[in-house]
């Protein structure tokens, strides 16, 4: 079977190569911002979206202009690949899967894809990648790059350059080992599996709250695009790096664990944009607990569950396992041995207790056993053999990352 990988490193490059990979980026900023602007004008005169060979054609016109002919200096492919991005943005919204397209800003997510691999080349001995009109540079090589390079995308996380090269390689179809397991996400709990192991939760962005404020607040007292904005600027960007590259870290130790332990994962399908919607409502209907429901959503978005679930989902198939996603309603209302539903069953946050047959276990345990069954119930409608997908014992993680411990059955979700 076919497997697409990519392979991620951090660039170093010279002073020239620094700025070069700026204005490139730059450059790919400004062709998707003047194409939707484009975009939008046709809108407004009640004209038809112009397609991407349209826009192709458009971009022609504009590097060979007298007003921006410094878009000549930059590569063709990543420029037309920043109208492929807003070709892919427009679908997305008007499948509903996303909002209306909006302007790139300098400095955030500035990144360039090179989408031939005929124009790139790797030399792994010599740790050096090479891009068109950028040249040979140096990255730091810290694993082997396996399979045929199919593209490659280079990012600023930043002060920091990296790159992204995707391959593709022939595998053997693997086997999956292991028993299946139910997840539970939360809060207080990051993860509660069927089996009674609970994953505590990280929270990165609460670890780094407090510096990332007085960063922020140093940044506002500057004089805008000066020396000392610009580096007040990168101080923060450097706290953010680092949020995100910790709580990456976490995600990734924690569903490697699973995966590797389990043939079967059933989640929850959750729909974190509207669990952390804001309650503030309008000024003739303003919100309730909105202090509450604020500290609420910053909890819920620092957990990752979304990226969590995306991990779990490809490093089974890897594997040769299943992710199956569990409409969450009711799980941890109903009791696993009698089926009974109720709100009633839970006494409180964190202590299920059926009414119907005195059944009681930590909540969170009792909608992972639930989740689990529903998923299995899924399996069968599906017309697949359950018990010979999840041949083997009921496994449990070996080993889990050192940030993650047991906690008491009486936490609170």
């Amino acid at each position: 079977m076919q497997r697409l990988q990519a392979f991620r490193f951090e660039l170093v490059p010279n002073g020239q190569q620094q700025r070069d990979l700026g204005r490139f980026a730059g450059a790919c900023r400004f062709v998707f911002n003047q194409a939707l602007a484009l975009q939008q004008r046709r809108h407004e005169q009640g004209l038809k979206k112009l397609g991407y060979a349209e826009l192709c054609r458009q971009l022609t016109l504009w590097r060979h202009s007298a007003e921006t002919p410094w878009l000549q200096q930059a590569p063709t492919h990543p420029l037309q690949q920043s109208l492929k991005d807003l070709e892919r943005a427009y679908t997305n919204f008007f499948a509903g899967r996303a909002r209306a397209p909006r302007f790139r800003k300098k400095g955030r997510h500035d990144s360039l894809r090179y989408p031939d691999p005929k124009q790139i080349r790797l030399d792994p001995a010599g740790s050096r990648v090479f891009l068109p009109k950028l040249g040979w540079l140096r990255y730091r090589n810290s694993r082997e790059v396996l399979g045929a390079v199919k593209n490659a995308t280079v990012s600023r996380l930043g002060e920091r350059w990296f790159v992204s090269i995707q391959t593709e390689r022939e595998v053997e179809r693997p086997v999956a080992t292991g028993g299946a397991v139910g997840i539970d996400m939360g809060v207080v709990r990051f993860a509660t599996l069927s089996d009674g192991t609970c994953l505590a939760p990280l929270n990165s962005f609460r670890r780094h709250e407090v510096a990332l404020r007085k960063a922020q607040q140093a940044l506002s007292r500057k004089v805008r695009h000066s020396s000392n904005w610009k580096k007040a600027k990168a101080r923060v960007q450097k706290i953010h790096a680092a949020i995100a590259n910790v709580r990456r870290d976490y995600l990734h130790k924690a569903s490697t664990t699973i995966s590797k332990n389990h043939a079967v994962v059933c989640i929850e399908d959750l729909s974190v944009r509207n669990m952390s919607a804001s309650a503030a409502g309008t000024v003739d209907a303003p919100g309730r607990s909105v202090r509450a429901k604020t500290g609420l959503n910053k909890a819920i978005l620092d957990q990752g569950w979304y990226e969590f679930r995306r991990q779990l989902e490809y490093k089974l198939q890897w594997k040769g396992g299943r992710c199956i996603a569990v409409p969450p309603q009711h799980t941890s209302q109903t009791c696993p041995t009698c089926g009974h539903v109720s709100a009633g069953n839970r006494t409180g946050q964190a202590r299920f207790a059926c009414l119907a047959c005195a059944y009681e276990e930590n909540a969170d345990v009792v909608g992972a056993i639930n989740i689990l069954a529903r998923g299995m119930q899924m399996l069968r409608d599906e017309g697949l053999d359950a018990a010979h997908a999840c041949a083997g014992p009921q496994g449990r993680p070996d080993r889990l990352p050192s940030e993650q411990q047991k906690l008491s059955a009486t936490g609170t979700r």
